[in-house]
């Protein structure tokens, strides 16, 4: 007995031990065919990094959120992942992915089985049967979810881009739970490279985690160890040029700076109790500060009172003039704050123009555009200088050194590409004028274009013809022979040479931060105020120029860098392409860049403030720069630049030569200083985080115990139950039938949280029906106060209460602010008279219709609860019998101006006289635009509103001036008393 029992156990051993050993061939199998796909991707253009190999293998073996360091992109990541599922067999879904992505890697895999999501129901759910990788909408994908247009159970897996965002009631969230609920064994894997976006809030990026259903979580930081064995080895050379301010812009940066410090101050001494310890001088110059001001002011800002409310408008007024003053000419300067002297301003000001900082700050401004004798002489930009040097002197040098060196190769042919890089379109706009126009003819133009008043010209503005009356449509349309072009004196130039472009050593002062997430869609921190625009000037504002250099000497022209005169600098020029700015924008650069046989300057923005994957790298890639100019600094653009030198592995002789232009000891160093602090702060709380965070096994959803937790499906029994009493059957599940256009809102995803069936329709009375005789029209603060205006809103409550006997006005608001309708803050500033208007309509809606219920709620969560609380013991509702319902012809019309016509400007059109709900629909097909309206004569009016008394009142209206009437000015003065 115990012999046979002792060949039985070493028989079950070796069936484990065999079966341990396929396991094992199984995954050196996976794991020779990841190395393949690495190795093809190595021979193709961009050579993958040992970084980037080692985060494809971490993610491809295992679901997780992947968080990356702005500049460190994770797209060769999703690319070679693409790839591993690129076959028919496999569906791959990608969420959160804009247009200009899903072209880029469209294009990249070229490939037919990555295909885009359709507009047609039908046609996506064979698209769906087809495998492939498919680009979806989130709101596409729940909608076809819950109609289950789509094999839940065949999907291989779904790819979430810019999981930052993926909060609890987010639409990615929603998708996720109905396909977790389904699908078992999909992955999901999720990518982001916002840092800072985890350190708001408690445990926030626990609660990624959980809305993603992931468990693993992978941190790259700059400082991380192989990133830094990566790049170290390819460092592109670096020259920084430190240029210093002129004592005038010092002196106003340094009264800024005082006043925004006193501002603070009085916050904090006047807010005792509110916490605002993040409000500091520092923070304000970061990106950050908007969102740092939100977090903590916005869900209490009706309770701060006025003078708190102006300082918080002056500290951001004075944050944009500090950044102005830095990266706009002394003349838009100028023009801008003379905005902020006039008495209008000052009566809605908290006082800082009073001070005698402000008065320093007026006094130096218009000492930096007239000199002594109150002549026209502005002081150029700082850095203007120090390009003209670079161009001029310091790259031609650099080539004569290269070729002066036997060892280096060096092609005089090929012609020099130069790339100048700038944080935003007006910044390339600036720059392009001067290279072309030069300093005198840019400031001149621009005092024009801001109706700065100019009565006696300097010496060095005489020199030049000034018979163009308004701004420079286009450089090439100026041609002055007898204008040259003068150096700035404003300081010069430091250079520090070999200075690496690597600044994430800890030993320095440098360290490493994210950029600012897709919150801002805008640079904060260069952001010029200046004067409305004309429109013929903004369609030249572009985020690419392309220029020519050449030097004239002796009536010669010279086309090589390399045979450039350094000691006749100053006959460089440079020439717009006509090629790619005027005949063809839209043409690739690549191509036209190919064909060039001059020194070419190509001028463009960081465009890292889109958000998007391999916007810098993408054009590195197809123009590949001999040197680069980082006029403004960017963090994102600095590592983008590393890995790119990385990619080639060139000799150091051959390497990538970048120029850093930055003004030393200002706010332009401080703000990129904080921006690394708070990123390596960022890094640091997450790996706290990742090695002390509890993460339950059944956090990936992979079995039912998370999604039923999530959903509160759990019954509580009743323990009243006597003995013997049969337990009451099952009920059936609630559902709410939900209208198709309210699933932009939050509202659906957390009545589906709370275990309710939501039934997507397109219904036309109402947007949730929770039973046969309750319907709900839910309106938001800015949605409430558009549809009282424009009157829409009467015509849903008379349906509503024409057709359910209970009809309720759910009136939600922003959870993270205050709940608090009266005010300001909440409703409109346009007139002081708003806010009674909108309490009056809501009034006078209550008193026509009696029977509607106004239910007033603090947010969606809020919402959601009271859905179903309303919902129970009541009938569940029928979805044939509610699309019948309300389908005559007033409804039928306003679904048609929902769906087909834009709202706002349907209700704007409305309240001109003239117009009517009869003609409206004609003057919205014909009449095109308003700029088209205003054209049209008394005739063709006629022949748009069909007849002449409403042509005639139109025209009115728009070509003749009107004032209000005395009476009626006396009367609404009169009605102030009823503000208190």
């Amino acid at each position: 007995m115990e012999g046979n029992s002792i060949e039985e156990d070493s028989k079950v051993e070796t069936n484990e031990q065999k079966e341990k050993n396929i396991e094992d061939d199984i995954n050196v199998e996976e794991i020779n065919f990841m190395e393949k796909i690495l190795e093809k991707d190595a021979s193709d253009e961009l050579k993958c990094l040992d970084f980037e190999r080692q985060m494809f293998l971490d993610c491809v073996f295992s679901d997780g959120l992947m968080i990356c360091a702005k500049g460190v992109s994770y797209e060769k990541v999703i690319i070679n992942l693409f790839k591993v599922y690129l076959n028919p067999a496999n569906l791959i879904l990608i969420l959160n992915c804009d247009e200009y992505e899903e072209n880029y890697l469209t294009k990249l895999l070229n490939s037919p089985l990555v295909r885009a999501a359709s507009t047609n129901s039908n046609e996506r759910e064979k698209i769906y049967l087809s495998g492939g990788i498919q680009f979806i909408s989130t709101q596409v994908l729940v909608l076809d979810l819950l109609k289950n247009k789509i094999p839940t159970e065949l999907i291989t897996g779904i790819f979430v881009l810019r999981a930052h965002q993926v909060i609890e009631s987010c639409q990615e969230a929603f998708a996720l739970r109905l396909y977790r609920q389904k699908n078992k064994t999909g992955f999901i894997k999720a990518f982001t490279n916002s840092a800072e976006a985890f350190t708001f809030g408690y445990g926030h990026v626990e609660k990624v985690m959980r809305n993603l259903f992931v468990r693993e979580l992978f941190l790259w930081p700059r400082f991380h160890a192989v990133i830094q064995r990566s790049l170290k080895t390819y460092e592109p050379v670096s020259v920084e040029f430190h240029v210093p301010l002129s004592s005038k812009l010092a002196q106003i940066q340094t009264n800024i700076l005082d006043i925004m410090n006193f501002i603070v101050k009085e916050l904090k001494r006047i807010n005792p109790t509110v916490d605002l310890e993040e409000v500091t001088v520092e923070n304000c110059v970061t990106k950050r500060f908007q969102k740092i001001l939100q977090t903590q002011l916005d869900s209490i800002w009706h309770q701060l009172n006025a003078k708190t409310k102006l300082l918080i408008t002056d500290l951001k007024i004075l944050r944009s003039l500090m950044f102005s003053a830095i990266y706009s000419d002394s003349v838009t300067f100028y023009s801008t704050l003379k905005n902020y002297r006039g008495a209008e301003y000052a009566m809605h000001n908290s006082g800082w123009t009073l001070l005698d900082a402000a008065e320093r700050i007026f006094k130096f401004s218009k000492e930096r555009v007239f000199n002594n004798q109150d002549e026209f002489e502005p002081e150029p930009n700082a850095k203007w200088r120090a390009v003209s040097e670079i161009l001029r002197i310091e790259i031609p040098a650099d080539i004569k050194d290269v070729i002066s060196d036997e060892r280096n190769e060096f092609d005089k042919q090929k012609p020099i590409k130069i790339l100048i890089l700038c944080n935003d379109a007006r910044t390339c706009y600036q720059l392009n004028q001067y290279l072309t126009q030069g300093a005198e003819k840019t400031l001149f133009w621009t005092a024009l274009k801001n109706e700065v008043k100019v009565k006696k010209l300097s010496k060095s503005y005489k020199s030049f013809n000034i018979h163009e009356s308004g701004i420079v449509k286009n450089p090439v349309e100026v041609n002055n022979p007898d204008f040259k072009h003068k150096p700035s004196t404003s300081g010069k130039a430091v250079r520090n040479e070999k200075i690496s472009l690597k600044f994430n050593d800890t030993s320095r002062k440098r360290k490493h931060t994210n950029d600012e997430t897709n919150e801002s869609k805008t640079d904060d921190n260069n952001k010029v105020m200046v004067n409305d625009e004309n429109e013929e000037e903004e369609e030249y504002i572009k985020d690419t120029y392309l220029l020519t250099m050449t030097q004239r000497i002796d009536g010669n022209e010279s086309f090589s860098a390399a045979d450039f005169d350094l000691t006749k600098a100053e006959n460089v020029t440079f020439e717009v392409c006509d090629e790619y700015n005027e005949k063809n924008p839209s043409l690739n650069a690549t191509a036209i860049l190919s064909s060039m046989q001059k020194p070419t300057v190509f001028i463009q923005t960081f465009k890292s403030d889109r958000n998007r994957m391999s916007s810098l790298d993408q054009t590195l890639q197809d123009m590949s720069p001999d040197y680069i100019i980082l006029y403004n600094i960017n963090i994102t653009a600095i590592r983008q630049i590393e890995i790119f030198e990385a990619r080639h592995q060139r000799h150091v002789r051959r390497r990538l030569k970048v120029y850093v232009i930055m003004h030393a000891k200002t706010v332009e160093e401080q703000s990129f200083l904080t921006a690394l602090r708070r990123e390596k702060q960022a890094f640091e709380l997450l790996i706290e985080t990742k090695r002390t965070m509890v993460v339950p096994e059944y956090q990936d959803g992979k079995t039912d115990v998370e999604i039923e937790d999530q959903l509160d499906d759990e019954e509580e029994e009743d323990t009243r139950n006597a003995g013997g009493q049969e337990k009451a059957l099952k009920k059936e599940k609630s559902k709410v039938i939900v209208d198709s256009r309210e699933f932009r809102s939050e509202l659906p995803c957390l009545i589906h949280k709370r275990g309710l069936d939501v039934i997507p329709a397109m219904i036309t009375i109402g947007d949730y029906i929770l039973t046969p005789d309750i319907c709900v029209e839910r309106k938001s603060i800015s949605d409430l106060i558009g549809s009282l205006q424009s009157g829409r809103l009467y015509n849903q409550c008379f349906q509503m209460t024409r057709h359910y006997s209970m009809a309720i006005l759910l009136i939600e608001f922003d959870q993270n602010k205050s709940f608090h309708l009266q005010g300001r803050y909440m409703l409109s500033r346009d007139s002081d008279t708003m806010n009674m208007e909108i309490v009056q309509k809501i009034q006078l809606l209550t008193i026509h219709f009696p029977k509607l219920r106004l239910v007033w709620s603090p947010s969606p969560y809020a919402t959601a609860q009271l859905f179903e609380e309303l919902k129970l013991n009541r009938e569940e509702p029928n979805l044939e019998e509610i699309m019948q319902t309300g389908t005559d012809e007033t409804m039928q019309e306003l679904a048609v101006i929902t769906d087909r016509y834009n709202t706002n400007i349907h209700d704007f059109l409305l309240k001109l006289p003239g117009i009517t709900p009869k003609n409206i629909h004609q003057v919205m097909k014909k009449g095109k635009n308003l700029k088209n309206l205003l054209k049209m004569s008394d005739i063709d009016l006629v022949e748009l509103l069909g007849n002449i008394k409403d042509a005639r009142l139109l025209h009115n209206i728009l070509h003749k001036a009107h004032e209000a009437n005395k009476q009626d000015q006396k009367t609404i003065k009169g009605r102030k008393f009823l503000k208190k």
